[in-house]
């Protein structure tokens, strides 16, 4: 994995505070955070680009097809991001109540927990969620009048994965179901959600050109809780890798990388995907290194100034996530701009 941005020392001045969590989810070390840069940390705005490139994804898919509106498109594209946001702070709203998150849980190791390090109380985290959600309701109904009753069942989807995700009843994180739920979330409800909210309509190339990045963005969460397993196995939070035990989760989480190649090309041979998105291939390189380091069991020690210890193999498949991704809007954006390929259907 090359580290060289993660390791970087950040500079003076807020924007390069803000650049730095962005890039590593924490504070600059040693500086009291300003409110700008206390909130990127809070709603740990550095994972949002996952985000942003499904909604792109789908944009850039539907983009030539008829009915397309930018309007539409842009806030759908809103609607998932601050759902993401949401999402992340309902996650640590949930594991602080149910005791899941503590000082010593890598949630406030690897960045400031929002309610445990005092950087916001729960009543601002509470208020922050709600205001998410309001804006939401407020693109759902906008929606909703223009492309009918299918947005409303995108939108319940996404609510339900993301609640359900760590909240009680259901905790599927902690019963092994919390990476297919990534999976589908950022896989067919953000990719197809968007698509049909920007156009109306919903071809079926559509649902199989979401496959790749939903693997790519799993393969995050598998790395996340690989790192964690010394602290979810005793906890009895019977994550994925958690069942599978780490030699294997690691085998699993490297079929991952793989399969989304294997799927991008896939997904181009049926015609659900243009050709120019085989620009991914430039991924080749970071692959290959994440694949050697999933190879190996976690080091013992980070490197000197790694800013998101313990998490470990997190870093290495967010930063090929956060490269892949990005190959695969840039070939998406081509096949856009000299229409090849598209539109679907």
């Amino acid at each position: 994995m090359s580290e060289s941005r993660l390791l970087a020392a950040p500079g003076t001045g807020r924007r390069a505070a803000w650049v730095y969590a962005l890039r590593t989810t924490n504070p600059p070390p040693g500086r009291e955070p300003d409110p700008v840069t206390r909130w990127l940390v809070v709603t740990r705005a550095a994972v949002l680009p996952m985000t942003v490139f499904a909604g792109l994804v789908a944009g850039l898919l539907a983009v030539r097809a008829d009915g397309f509106s930018w309007a539409d498109f842009l806030l759908a594209l809103l609607g998932i991001t601050v759902a993401h946001t949401a999402n992340n702070l309902m996650n640590d709203l949930a594991d602080t109540q149910v005791g899941t998150d503590t000082d010593t849980y890598p949630r406030a190791l690897y960045a400031p927990h929002p309610i445990l390090s005092g950087l916001v109380t729960k009543r601002q985290l509470v208020m922050a969620v709600l205001l998410c959600q309001v804006v939401d309701l407020v693109i759902l109904l906008v929606l909703l009048g223009r492309r009918g009753w299918p947005v409303v069942a995108f939108a319940l989807a996404g609510l339900f994965l993301s609640y359900a995700y760590t909240a009680p009843p259901l905790r599927l994180k902690k019963i092994g179901l919390g990476e297919p739920d990534v999976f589908l979330t950022w896989g067919p409800l953000m990719v197809a959600g968007t698509y049909f909210s920007a156009v109306g309509q919903l071809p079926w190339q559509v649902w199989v050109a979401s496959v790749p990045y939903g693997l790519l963005c799993t393969t995050v969460l598998m790395g996340k809780h690989i790192d964690k397993i010394p602290y979810d196995a005793p906890a009895g939070t019977r994550t994925l890798p958690v069942l599978l035990g780490e030699a294997r989760a690691r085998t699993a989480t490297k079929a991952l990388l793989v399969a989304f190649y294997v799927t991008t090309v896939g997904a181009v041979a049926v015609s659900a995907l243009p050709w120019p998105v085989l620009v991914v291939l430039g991924g080749f390189p970071l692959l290959r290194k994440a694949l050697q380091a999933l190879s190996r069991p976690r080091p013992d020690e980070p490197p000197a100034g790694f800013p998101v210890w313990p998490l470990w193999f997190a870093a290495i498949c967010f930063v090929h996530t956060r490269r892949a991704g990005l190959l695969l809007v840039v070939g998406l954006a081509v096949a856009a701009v000299f229409a090849i390929g598209l539109p679907l259907g």
